[in-house]
């Protein structure tokens, strides 16, 4: 006795949705505790400027780092991390370690980041060769070897924050 097989040929064709949910700047408003965080993925402008003493700084930062690892997936030609700080605790300091190192690893190789310091102008003055490598060197220390060109700047300020002396650093 013969028999007939019929096989049915179930195609399955594999569709790939992407969402890309577009970037939105990020800005927090100042506190005594705080630091305003102006963040403009259109301009590359990343700024951080006040005091940065929070309660908790896993709150406040945690957010800003997620913010910051999106746009390392397509930045500007152009970033500029503007650190205008007058002060920050270790935690702090923990968190912005964070953020540079996630900007230092962006892929794109003709991009450039520029971290922007801000002294107070006496402090600025005073800094000699010596103190700018100690200022300088957690930096470089935590970025290593950057996958992107990076650059440091540092300026000089009065009370008010007028720029009143720059210098320039290529690393």
């Amino acid at each position: 006795m013969k028999r007939n097989f019929i096989f049915e040929l179930l195609v399955v064709k594999k569709i790939t949705i992407e969402f890309r949910v577009e970037l939105k700047n990020l800005f927090i408003e100042p506190t005594v505790k705080t630091p305003q965080v102006d963040f403009n993925h259109l301009t590359g402008e990343l700024i951080l400027s006040g005091r940065s003493i929070p309660e908790n700084a896993v709150e406040l930062y945690q957010g800003i780092h997620k913010w910051v690892i999106q746009y390392v997936a397509a930045p500007r030609k152009t970033t500029n991390l503007r650190l205008n700080l007058e002060y920050f605790n270790t935690a702090s300091s923990i968190w912005l370690a964070k953020i540079v190192k996630s900007l230092t690893s962006i892929k794109d190789t003709e991009s450039t980041l520029l971290i922007h310091l801000y002294f107070n102008i006496e402090e600025f003055d005073s800094m000699d060769a010596e103190d700018l490598k100690d200022a300088l060197s957690p930096i470089i220390d935590m970025v290593g070897t950057p996958e992107v060109s990076l650059g440091i700047k540092i300026y000089g300020t009065d009370d008010k924050g007028e720029i009143l002396k720059e210098s320039m650093v290529l690393i």
